[in-house]
């Protein structure tokens, strides 16, 4: 919470719920990442919150974009940036948006099996391709599925069909998990992306970008290391991996870019029980899981949540959202501390939230409108 946030929110109009985010505390975050990775590329996950405000300051300052989709790309394009500074990095594409994409000037692709890199062959020939790589994504707080990447041993399969469809092989790439609070978690992956290297320059191909992925996490209710240990610990394992050969490399932060600019005020709208013996409280939230917390899903983020009675004495409660759906309750099977003094009316702050809230809102289900955004 900065004194901006808290200055803009004690004189806004009351018109539900809203998330406040930083763009301070951006700035600074872009800065950390340029410092820490000083010969990377930083890439902007703009799907961790697409605001027209977040990518105009970030394009000043030089970022480069991982975009998910033709509009993410046209937002980008939006702010000046040249479309070198821009990667397709989803591997699920249309063919159609390949090439549209390729139409606004769009060269580095993503992929992660041979249909897709017939696809791109297709429609934007001679472009560059990284392929993904599966990875390991365990200590993160929100693992990654196996829908997106391929074994190792099937990345230089692809990157060599995408070399004999006359594509540009440029490198690899792999996630491993977002919200990952382990510095060595990249060490692994980087010991695989190495030995394609190896594999494929002895048949002619040579590589030349590792895209590092994004991970990098915000604090929430644990404590995170600081970017600083992700630097140290990401180039320790290129210079032993890759000895004095080192790739280039790009990171895509998103989480780590935007989660702690942002702070959502909501307000307490029922506190009750189910049964006259119960003494579990149920706290009802003006937002739930289909207004931007969607990332409660399986209770694997827990946000920090300030009170106006924060200080007073605290029970268990479970914590729900407004919506007339089952699943919309963000914590009951580990309960979440709140003050007994907490009334219904009550405004709640739910930091770290600038990331993936305003993107996971629904559009008018059960005619709840989507979270308010303001950029400060």
């Amino acid at each position: 919470m900065t004194d901006r946030i808290r200055d803009f929110l004690r004189s806004r109009r009351d018109d539900g719920p809203c998330m406040v985010l930083d763009l301070d505390v951006v700035r600074d975050n872009y800065a950390s990442f340029a410092k820490a990775l000083p010969d990377t590329r930083v890439f902007y996950a703009v799907k961790a919150n697409p605001a027209p405000e977040v990518l105009d300051l970030l394009a000043r300052m030089g970022s480069c974009f991982d975009t998910a989709s033709v509009v993410e790309i046209e937002q980008v394009l939006a702010t000046g940036a040249s479309p070198d500074r821009i990667s397709f990095g989803n591997t699920i594409k249309k063919e159609r948006d390949i090439a549209r994409a390729f139409q606004l000037g769009i060269r580095l692709f993503a992929v992660d099996c041979e249909a897709e890199v017939e696809k791109i062959a297709r429609v934007a020939p001679g472009s560059k391709v990284f392929c993904r790589m599966l990875c390991d994504g365990a200590g993160a707080e929100w693992p990654l599925s196996r829908k997106f990447g391929c074994v190792p041993e099937m990345a230089g399969r692809v990157l060599e069909q995408a070399h004999r469809l006359g594509l540009v092989a440029y490198g690899l790439s792999f996630h491993v998990g977002s919200q990952q609070r382990n510095p060595l978690m990249w060490d692994g992956a980087l010991r695989s992306a190495s030995t394609i290297f190896k594999d494929l320059a002895e048949r002619g191909i040579t590589l030349q970008m590792v895209n590092l992925g994004g991970g990098f996490p915000t604090k929430y209710l644990k404590d995170v290391p600081a970017v600083k240990a992700y630097g140290q610990a990401i180039f320790r394992s290129l210079r032993k991996h890759f000895g004095n050969r080192i790739p280039e490399t790009i990171i895509e932060p998103g989480r780590g870019m935007v989660g702690n600019a942002g702070v959502i005020e909501a307000e307490v709208v029922l506190i009750s029980k189910k049964s006259e013996a119960d003494t579990m409280r149920w706290v009802y939230l003006d937002i739930g899981k289909f207004n931007g917390l969607a990332e409660t899903m399986d209770e694997m983020i827990r946000y920090p949540i300030r009170t106006e009675f924060d200080g007073d004495a605290t029970e268990p409660c479970v914590l729900a959202g407004p919506t007339c759906d089952s699943v919309d309750v963000l914590y009951e099977k580990d309960p979440y501390e709140l003050p007994l003094s907490l009334e219904i009316g009550s405004k709640v702050l739910i930091e770290g939230t600038g990331a993936y809230t305003t993107t996971y809102s629904a559009v008018g289900f059960n005619g709840f409108p989507p979270l308010r955004s303001y950029v400060i």
